[in-house]
This record gives C-alpha cells, sequence and structure tokens, in this order.
C-alpha cells in the first residue's frame, strides 16, 4: 500500500470510506474493550483456581490498566514517529500475543505480568484507533465514525461481563483468554488495508519516557492503597506530581512534546480535555456508587442489579452514532452542553429516587444517563481531535485516552473516601449527586469552547 504522510488524509485522498480499514480499527477496540470486562467478572474463579485471596486477584485487572495507563502517550508518540499503523499493529501483535501467554499462565505471577502486557498492546490501541480513523474517512463523516467508536465500545462493555460468565460456566477461565487469538488474527488481517502513513522520524527522548512512566504509575499505586494506606498513598500522589511537573518542564518547548503540551496550548482542545476528566470522573464515581446503591436501598440482587444497569450500555450503543451525525452538522459545545446536562439529571433523579421498588425509573434514570453519556462522549471526541493538526492525531489520541483515566481514577478515588468516612445507606447516595455536579461541570466547561460549525 502506498504510503501518506501525516500530513494527508486518507479520506481526503480516496474521497469515500476504506470499510476494511473501519473494520481493523473498531474490531481492534472490541478486543481491548471485551477483553477487560471479561476478566473482572471471573476475578473470583481466577482467584480460586490459583488459591491466591481476592485482593490478591484483583492485580489481574489493575496490571492490565497499569500497562495501558503508563504506555497511551508513549504509544502515541511512537505511532507518530515511525507510522500510526505500524505502531496499532504492533499493538494488535502484542495484545494477542499477551493472550495467547495468558491462556497457559501456571501462576498469578505469571498472568499478571501477562496482563501487563496486554495493556501495552492495548494502550496502542486505544491511543491510535481513533487517530487513524482520521485518515480513514472523509474528514466531514469522522463524526460518523467516532460514533461507530462509541457504539462498539458499549457494546462489548456490555456484553463484556455476560461473555465471560457464560465462558467460566461451562470451561475453565483460560477460555476467557483463547477467544482473543483467533479475534486477533482476523483484526491483523484487516490492518492491512489500514492507510500506510508515513512518521515524522523523530526520536522519542527516553527521559521524558521514564518520567511519564514514574508519573502514571505513582498515581496508579497511590489510587490503590487509598483506603487503606493513605500516607502511603499521600507520599505517591507527590512523588507523582513532582515527576509530572518535571515532565511538564521538559517538554514544553519541544516541537512535538511527548506530553503534548502544543495542544494543550490550544484553547479548544484545552477545554474539550478538561471536560473529557470531569465526565469520566463523575460517570466512574456513579458506576462505583451504583452497585451498592441498588443493592442496600433497593435490595436488589447482584443479577438484577446487573439488569437494571444493562439500560445505560445500551442506551449509548443508540445515542452514540446518533450523536455522531449531529456532530458533523451541529455545535459540538451545545451537544456537549446537552448531553452533561443529560448525564447530570439521569444521576440526580438516581440519587433521590425513593427507596421502595420502583423498577421504571430506575430504568429511565439509566437510559437517560446513557443517552447522555453518548450526546457528550462523541462531539467531545471529535472536537477534541478536530482542534488538533493532523500530523498531531497521534498526540490526540493519547491524550484523549489520558483523560478519560485520568477521570475515571479521579471517580474512584472520590468513592473510596466516601465510603471510607461515610456509612452505606448514605455515600452512595452522596457519590450519585457529586458525580451529577461533575458531569453537569462537564456539560457547563464545553460552552467555554463555542465556536463556528467545523
Amino acid at each position: 500500500m502506498t504510503a501518506l504522510p501525516l500530513a494527508a488524509s486518507a479520506g481526503d485522498a480516496t474521497g469515500g470510506w476504506d470499510g476494511c480499514g473501519i473494520v481493523a480499527v473498531l474490531g481492534a477496540m472490541a478486543l481491548a474493550v471485551l477483553d477487560a470486562a471479561i476478566a473482572n467478572v471471573a476475578l473470583p474463579t481466577i482467584g480460586r483456581s490459583l488459591a491466591v485471596t481476592p485482593a490478591m486477584a484483583i492485580r489481574v485487572v489493575t496490571a492490565y490498566q497499569l500497562g495501558v495507563v503508563i504506555m497511551l502517550l508513549p504509544a502515541a508518540a511512537l505511532g507518530e514517529s515511525i507510522g500510526l499503523r505500524r505502531v496499532f499493529t504492533a499493538g494488535v501483535v502484542l495484545f494477542t500475543g499477551a493472550s495467547l501467554l495468558c491462556t497457559f499462565a501456571p501462576s498469578l505471577t505469571w498472568l499478571v505480568a501477562a496482563r501487563f502486557l496486554q495493556g501495552i498492546g492495548g494502550a496502542a490501541i486505544m491511543a491510535l484507533g481513533i487517530a487513524l480513523l482520521r485518515f480513514i474517512v472523509p474528514p466531514h463523516q469522522l463524526g460518523t465514525a467516532i460514533g461507530w467508536n462509541a457504539l462498539v465500545v458499549a457494546l462489548s462493555s456490555a456484553a463484556g461481563p455476560m461473555i465471560g460468565a457464560a465462558i467460566i460456566t461451562v470451561g475453565s477461565w483460560p477460555w476467557l483468554f483463547v477467544i482473543n487469538l483467533p479475534t486477533g488474527a482476523l483484526v491483523l488481517l484487516a490492518t492491512r488495508t489500514v492507510p500506510a502513513l508515513e512518521g515524522t522520524g523523530r526520536s522519542l527522548n527516553l527521559g521524558s519516557v521514564v518520567l511519564n512512566t514514574a508519573t502514571f504509575a505513582l498515581l496508579m499505586i497511590g489510587a490503590e492503597y487509598a483506603a487503606s494506606r493513605p500516607i502511603v498513598t499521600a507520599t505517591m500522589f507527590a512523588g507523582a506530581l513532582s515527576t509530572g511537573a518535571m515532565l511538564f518542564g521538559r517538554e514544553g518547548h519541544s516541537e512535538a512534546p511527548l506530553l503534548p503540551v502544543d495542544l494543550l496550548r490550544m484553547s479548544s482542545f484545552r477545554v474539550s480535555v478538561i471536560a473529557s476528566i470531569l465526565c469520566f470522573a463523575g460517570q466512574t464515581a456513579a458506576l462505583v456508587a451504583l452497585p451498592f446503591h441498588l443493592q442496600h436501598a433497593f435490595g436488589l440482587s447482584p443479577l438484577m442489579t446487573a439488569l437494571y444497569l444493562l439500560p445505560w450500555p445500551l442506551t449509548v450503543t443508540l445515542a452514540g452514532p446518533l450523536a455522531g451525525r449531529l456532530a458533523n452538522h451541529a455545535s459540538t459545545a451545545w451537544l456537549c452542553f446537552i448531553g452533561g446536562l443529560l448525564l447530570a439529571s439521569g444521576l440526580g433523579a438516581t440519587a433521590m429516587v425513593p427507596g421502595y421498588y420502583q423498577p421504571a425509573a430506575i430504568g429511565l434514570c439509566m437510559m437517560i444517563c446513557g443517552l447522555g453519556f453518548g450526546l457528550f462522549n462523541v462531539p467531545n471526541n471529535r472536537n477534541m481531535f478536530m482542534s488538533a493538526p493532523i500530523e498531531r492525531s497521534g498526540a490526540a489520541g493519547g491524550m484523549q485516552g489520558v483523560a478519560r483515566l485520568t477521570g475515571q481514577i479521579a471517580g474512584a478515588l472520590q468513592m473510596t473516601f466516601l465510603f471510607a468516612f461515610a456509612s452505606l445507606a448514605v455515600a452512595p447516595r452522596i457519590g450519585l449527586a457529586i458525580g451529577a455536579l461533575m458531569t453537569l461541570a462537564s456539560g457547563a466547561t464545553s460552552i467555554l469552547r463555542l465556536q463556528p460549525v467545523e
């Protein structure tokens, strides 16, 4: 395939859609999201099989998350340097190969190490997926493509626990990772149709990579100890703040920095990043609080709780493509504001639903939340990418992932402290209320970037 320079859009070059390229990107995204969701539901089974405590079994999840978070920005920078398709494909190869290692893991240590490698591969997929879509589809259709991506992510998130439960019901836990092998092979075949983009040839600054790794590793480790060892958490966060400041100062004058300071100087991009952090912090706090709220206040079983939460991701699958089409023609700032307002309304209403059995009210609130998140997330991502020069698409993708994970860590920490200092009867409602305020703030923040429609 003829290589295209990063400054050119494959969508512009072809004037149409590359169906196989879209399948490659969306298939890889589904692979990464499904695997995370499937592994989560199987933690008790994995713990019993490997004879480890539940606290130790959670490392199977945190190892994957750590691999993702520390590699998002380096993977994005490497993609811009040597070519987006090359690094994206390498990510799929690493993810699939690590799945094979997970399948044959004889111990928790082996499995945790393999999951960490999966996370590194997943980081390349997440950082560069939407960036590649920018070269696959025409610019005026990018919102639609991002909407499809939201649909795939939402469906994968919703289906993951059910698929995982079905697999461990009829087989052993290694089969959770076996299913990645044929899917990964098919995605690899499809990546051959993705435009081969020439990189800039700039080398990665090793010192910046080390500081980036230290910053996010300290944040993740500190978050893990937030409830049990607050002094350790405070020390880790102080270290993360120090290394992050060093990274910011080091990268401030670079032409194409690992931490995209150049993009953060752009008002529209910066506002989208801040709004994304606020939205994901509020959403994550709510998703942590909701199971406790539904089981404690309404007396629902875990299975019924999962069913009551299901309308949220299912509504996102409908709202995502709709928001994508709207984002191609309407103001993304106003769409994000409406989305944040709806999400905040759904969370606030859930917190105020009386503590007796009202299934219709809960289901309606979850649908409002899903509609709001879909209307916010897709236009916000589109604006983030369209605000960045096309040759910095990889950096924009990396920063989009960092914003999401930063918000998720903040939301989880919020609920950790609430559960530590408030009763189970009160903490989930407070968490939902704070989540509503944060998502409302995300929509209000988006108004700051009001501008003519692209």
